[in-house]
């Protein structure tokens, strides 16, 4: 089974906000997304999230920032990995101010606050790792992590660091096997209200 990996494009937005949302959730009812947009459905959440992967402003969920693992041509996984110091805190607020879905803005800060690792600008940030149901344990997130630490060697990068909710044992186990370490944690009494996990993990692989 051939794994191709490759850039993600505008047009992959739908798909994106499929994986951003499964991510975010991590096998949870709600996560950040559902809390950030406040939105009746589904349908809406998805909707929203596409609006921001194709904003001008690239916030860290842009599609530029994303690979895509295809198998037989059809998307199978995705990883986001970006600069902290390019798709900052700023720019994100501001690709929810010109997506009109800066309403809950207010929320969203209080939470990443009350969980914020003061992460370095020198690393590069892994987010969104995920594949499809049905397609666990071929390789697929291997790959996508493999093209992608090749390209961040290029710009000068030696580490990379995710986050990971406490309490998410499986994934955590996964990161682990691909060769991350916990740096340290962070418990967050407004995190556990929200979402009914206790905080986040650091996690950091040098390569």
């Amino acid at each position: 089974m051939s794994i191709k990996i490759r850039k993600a494009l505008s047009q992959d937005a739908p798909f994106l906000a499929q994986m951003i949302l499964q991510s975010s959730r991590a096998d949870k009812q709600i996560g950040i997304f559902d809390v950030m947009f406040g939105s009746k459905s589904d349908k809406e959440t998805l909707t929203n999230i596409e609006k921001l992967t194709t904003a001008t402003a690239k916030n860290y969920c842009h599609f530029s920032n994303f690979l895509i693992a295809e198998i037989n041509g059809e998307s199978v996984g995705s990883l986001c990995s970006y600069e902290p110091r390019i798709s900052t805190k700023e720019t994100f607020l501001d690709s929810l101010k010109e997506i009109g879905c800066d309403s809950s803005t207010e929320d969203f800060l209080e939470i990443l606050d009350s969980c914020d690792f003061e992460l370095n600008n020198r690393t590069l940030i892994f987010d969104f790792m995920e594949e499809i149901e049905g397609h666990m344990d071929v390789g697929i997130l291997k790959s996508l992590m493999q093209k992608s630490l090749l390209t961040a060697r290029l710009k000068g990068y030696r580490i990379a660091q995710s986050m990971v909710e406490i309490g998410s044992l499986e994934t955590l186990l996964y990161y682990k096997k691909l060769g991350f370490k916990e740096v340290k944690q962070k418990e967050c009494e407004l995190y556990k209200e929200k979402f009914g996990r206790p905080g986040l993990v650091l996690l950091a692989y040098e390569f």
